[in-house]
């Protein structure tokens, strides 16, 4: 009889093992309601439960409720969210050299500085070395702060065509006949293709620097 009780006791513990969350809990309110005479403490001692989650499960049975799970609120703070000044700081660093997207598909911000870098500036902002984030942490905290690494390119400027100077020799000698006509009338028009203008290449899609 003794063997059979620990068999069944083995079994109700794999199947506890399967369940999670509020089905675990009912299971477990369930057991410990017929086999434990409704007590925490001796389902605790004969299926090595924990008497909390045990007690959690009775009084969710009893009340017909759930009780939600705080996942987000287990473990260690972030660093960011454990030291507000240190995210001030980190963002009045970054923020001056940062840029949206280009094509304004998101929200991410990209930025020419590396973690290093900034680490480094909030070193010479007054923070100390020893309880900074490492510089592989500072790189999860600016991803997290939805900033991205991208090195801004120069812009090349553009190559003067071959037809360029035959373009200008023409239009001059037009309006040198045109000027020698009284009955023409001269009318100035800039006809040529706009560019774009600007330090950085940024594939002519920003709004302001956009090549038509």
């Amino acid at each position: 009889m003794e063997g059979s009780t620990e068999c069944l006791d083995a079994l109700i513990c794999s199947g506890a093992r399967r369940l999670a969350g509020y089905q675990r809990r009912l299971f477990m309110a369930e057991v410990a309601t017929e086999l434990c005479e409704g007590s925490a403490r001796q389902a605790e001692r004969r299926f090595g439960w924990g008497r909390e989650t045990v007690l959690k499960g009775l009084h969710e049975a009893r009340q017909g409720m759930r009780c939600l799970e705080n996942f987000v609120a287990r473990g260690r703070l972030r660093s960011e969210e454990k030291d507000p000044q240190l995210a001030a700081d980190i963002r009045a660093i970054v923020e001056p050299h940062t840029y949206a997207d280009p094509e304004l598909k998101s929200s991410r911000r990209y930025t020419n500085l590396s973690a290093a870098e900034v680490r480094q500036a909030l070193i010479d902002k007054g923070h100390c070395d020893k309880e900074l984030p490492s510089e592989r942490t500072m790189r999860d905290i600016l991803n997290r702060m939805n900033y991205r690494l991208k090195r801004i390119q120069k812009g090349k400027p553009l190559k003067k065509t071959k037809e360029t100077d035959a373009i200008f020799a023409n239009v001059k000698e037009v309006r040198e006949q045109a000027r020698n006509e009284p009955e023409t009338l001269e009318i100035s028009m800039d006809t040529k293709a706009k560019v774009g203008l600007g330090d950085y290449a940024r594939g002519g899609k920003n709004q302001d620097r956009r090549q038509r």
